[in-house]
């Protein structure tokens, strides 16, 4: 039936005073296999796409003669059909509710969706808000992801609809909830009481529980009387746990919580368990650049140095000689009860081989070893049970060299006869020689003209100084030109010459240095006296000898 003149007039005003935006109740006339045709009471009906009426099963949500609303999107698209929208129907009905809700305070509730930079996304309805990371809670939170999928309460504190922008604060719903309970709980927080709470956050360095209005902080050394790296390792997010609390500072409203404490610590009485010096099998239960901690009692670790791992490699990796897991046998070298420290050795449940050495090695000995290593002072070879000996450079050779030549005649890995010179098994310490093998002419020779006697050489080298005197082969002395004459000479050179004989006395002898100090002078001194002597023995009128003549005597002889 054709429509009166009155119900135009009518429809005709209703149209003029409608805006694109604006939210009409509508009902389902019919629906086909892609859109619902809804009357809104305009001139023309409007299409929706079916797929803004399925929910999130895709299952269908209206039925013909349903009354819905929706959102006028255009009067006429220009093929005379009115456009209609269920989903920005229900934008604009949510953003209207949020403004309501920001300008009241009141509480919504959403799911957290994502994480964007510097926060997380949350679905409330078909609005998306932001929700900045430092409004997640009341304590700062690195780590969002325990809040993923989770329904969250908060409250609007900023909308931009031109921008499309919503943020929202869970810190202040936490706030305002924990205020009540808090008061509450103020009043019966003790040191030594036993509470419950709810794991919230896991940081590097422990775990924040909710104790109902306060966060308390379980620090990582206090989980457990065993090694912890993580407190992943023993508790998850989430994980309702009785703590007692340690300490608590009602003005910074600070509360530091124990759950090792509820039981008790195996460290009690420990020193009686394990005195020092007892034999024990640990467990190595955490590797570090400085040594392993071994496990020898359930809860109680103790650390075995890098430098009591091994006699020989006092400087290696850890990671060189055990690996986590590896049962080991220890020695306990020190325990301090009180500071939970027990100080182990790996090396000294084995043998020393430093005394093995001297158990079974004597001074003097003769042994055969293998050179190691080559340095400016001396050679360092290997030894029975893995040690290492030094041959200094002094007791390579008897010859006057330089330390280049006297190392330049060896080389690594090569095999030396050696004598043993001294072992000092407390200082790790064991001395070789090499040219103790033969003998010495030098010490052959001072060993035979000892200081004061009266020698002859001959003048191998002169300067204005003084002059080398060879007196043996291979033995040389120096005699200076103080020590020449008693009378005053400024240049040796001009008395000595080369190749010529003299006859000096020994005045001194350095072993260590191998020299040997020459003088004329001292063994004319020591010939004159000697002559007074025997002059002083004789009379003159018995054989007729004068002072010359005797001491002609004694220069001859």
């Amino acid at each position: 039936m054709s429509e009166s003149f009155s119900e135009l007039f009518e429809n005709s005003k209703t149209q003029q005073n409608v805006k694109p935006g604006v939210l009409l109740m509508g009902t389902v006339v019919s629906i086909n296999r892609e859109k619902a045709i809804i009357n809104v009471g305009l001139k023309s009906e409007g299409f929706i796409s079916l797929n803004e009426f399925k929910d999130v099963r895709g299952e269908l949500e209206i039925n013909e003669g349903d009354v819905v609303e929706v959102a006028l999107e255009s009067i006429d698209d220009g093929l005379g059909h009115t456009l209609l929208s269920r989903e920005k129907a229900k934008r604009i009905k949510m953003w209207r509710e949020l403004e309501e809700a920001m300008q009241s305070k009141e509480v919504v509730r959403g799911f957290v969706t994502g994480s964007v930079k510097g926060g997380l996304t949350v679905d409330i309805g078909v609005i998306k808000a932001f929700l900045p990371g430092s409004l997640v809670d009341i304590r700062p939170v690195k780590d969002f992801d325990f809040l993923q999928g989770q329904e969250i309460e908060a409250i609007v504190i900023k909308m931009d609809e031109v921008r499309n922008n919503i943020v929202i604060s869970r810190k202040a719903v936490m706030q305002e909830v924990n205020s009540a309970d808090r008061e509450a709980l103020i009043e019966t927080l003790d040191a030594g009481k036993e509470v419950e709470g709810i794991v919230k956050n896991l940081a590097d360095y422990g775990a924040f529980v909710d104790l109902g209005g306060i966060d308390g902080l379980l620090h990582i050394t206090d989980i457990s009387w065993q090694r912890v790296n993580h407190p992943s390792e023993k508790l998850s997010i989430g994980d309702k746990i009785k703590v007692k609390i340690l300490s608590y500072d009602k003005e910074k409203m600070r509360v530091s919580l124990g759950l090792k404490q509820l039981t008790p610590s195996p460290w009690d009485n420990i020193s009686e368990r394990l005195p020092i010096g007892k034999r024990v099998v640990g467990v190595v239960s955490n590797l570090t650049d400085y040594g392993a901690f071994v496990r020898v009692e359930e809860g109680v670790e103790g650390l075995v140095h890098v430098s009591e791992m091994d006699w020989t490699n006092a400087n290696a990796r850890p990671s060189k000689f055990v690996k986590l897991g590896q049962e080991v046998e220890i020695v306990v070298l020190d325990v301090q009860e009180s500071k939970h420290r027990i100080s182990l050795s790996m090396k000294q449940a084995k043998e020393n081989p430093w005394e093995a050495f001297e158990g079974s090695h004597n001074k003097g000995d003769n042994i055969n070893v293998i050179v190691k290593s080559i340095t400016d002072f001396g050679l360092f070879v290997g030894l029975p049970g893995g040690i290492d000996g030094l041959i200094h450079l002094a007791d390579i050779s008897w010859e006057k060299q330089s330390a280049d030549q006297i190392v330049s005649n060896y080389s690594k890995g090569q095999e030396l006869d050696v004598v043993i010179l001294n072992i000092d098994a407390e200082k790790e310490r064991i001395s070789l020689g090499i040219k103790q093998l033969t003998s010495d002419n030098f010490t052959r020779y001072v060993s035979a003209n000892t200081k004061g006697s009266i020698v002859k050489g001959s003048v191998t080298e002169v300067d204005a100084k003084g002059a080398v005197i060879e007196l043996a082969e291979g033995i040389t002395g120096y005699l200076k030109v103080s020590e020449i004459s008693q009378d005053r000479i400024e240049d040796a050179s001009t008395v000595l010459k080369q190749g010529v004989e003299v006859e000096v006395l020994i005045t001194q002898i350095d072993r260590r240095a191998r020299k040997v100090s020459l003088s004329m002078k001292a063994k004319e001194s020591v010939e004159e006296k000697t002559a007074m002597e025997n002059y002083k023995k004789q009379s003159p009128e018995s054989n007729g000898s004068t002072l010359g003549d005797l001491l002609k005597e004694v220069k001859d002889k």
